[in-house]
C-alpha cells in the first residue's frame, strides 16, 4: 500500500477550498486511498444525526436498503465515495453500492460497504457509526480527523442486503486475507 499506481486521472480534494493532493491508487483487487475522515450523517434521521444535528444533513443516500428505506449514518458503517466525472469513475473498478471497504486508523480497522456518494472533486468521508468505531471524534459538526485514514474497496465486492453490518465484516476478513496474502 505505500507505492500508488493511480487509477484516478488526478487528484481530489479533501475538503472544499483545500489543494487537490489524493489520487485514488490501484492495485491487484483493491484501490485505495489515504485521506482525512468528515463526518457523514446523511440518509435515516435519528437521534444522533438528523437536522438540529447536522447543518448539512440530507435525508437521503445514494444507495437503499432492501426495505427502500434510506441508510442510517447512526448505525451503519459505510463509506461515501465522489460521484462519477472525469477524475474518476468508482463504476470502472468494480465499486458500487454494497462494495466492501476496510477502513484503517491508527491501529484500528473497520470494515464498511460503500454507502453513498459525494461532492465529484472530494473525497475522505464515511458516516458516524464508521467514524464511532474507529475512536474518530463522529460528531457531524466538529467530528473527523484531519488525516491519517486509509480506504481500501475491494473491487466487485457486493454486501446483500447493504444494511447486513456481520455480512460486510465477514467478507472484507476473507477478502483482506486473499489480498494480504495474494498481494
Amino acid at each position: 500500500m505505500r507505492d500508488c499506481v493511480p487509477v484516478s486521472k488526478g487528484r481530489y480534494r479533501t475538503d472544499e477550498g483545500t489543494r487537490a493532493e489524493i489520487p485514488v491508487c490501484g492495485a491487484p483487487g483493491v484501490v485505495f486511498w489515504k485521506a482525512d475522515m468528515d463526518i457523514d450523517c446523511d440518509g435515516r434521521p435519528g437521534a444522533l444525526c438528523n437536522r438540529r444535528t447536522d447543518p448539512l444533513f440530507s435525508a437521503a443516500t445514494a444507495y437503499r436498503q432492501t426495505d427502500g428505506r434510506y441508510l442510517s449514518a447512526e448505525t451503519l458503517p459505510y463509506v461515501v465515495v465522489p460521484a462519477p466525472s472525469r477524475l474518476w469513475n468508482h463504476r470502472d473498478d468494480g465499486i458500487g453500492g454494497g462494495s466492501v471497504v476496510a477502513v484503517i486508523y491508527q491501529d484500528r480497522v473497520q470494515y464498511a460497504v460503500v454507502g453513498d456518494t459525494g461532492p465529484r472533486h472530494i473525497i475522505g468521508e464515511a458516516s458516524y457509526a464508521t467514524a464511532k468505531a474507529l475512536g474518530i471524534g463522529a460528531d457531524p459538526r466538529h467530528g473527523g480527523t484531519a488525516s491519517g485514514v486509509t480506504y481500501i474497496a475491494f473491487r466487485d465486492s457486493r454486501v446483500k442486503p447493504i444494511e447486513d453490518h456481520a455480512a460486510a465484516v465477514a467478507e472484507g476478513e476473507r477478502l483482506a486475507g486473499l489480498f494480504l496474502r495474494d498481494g
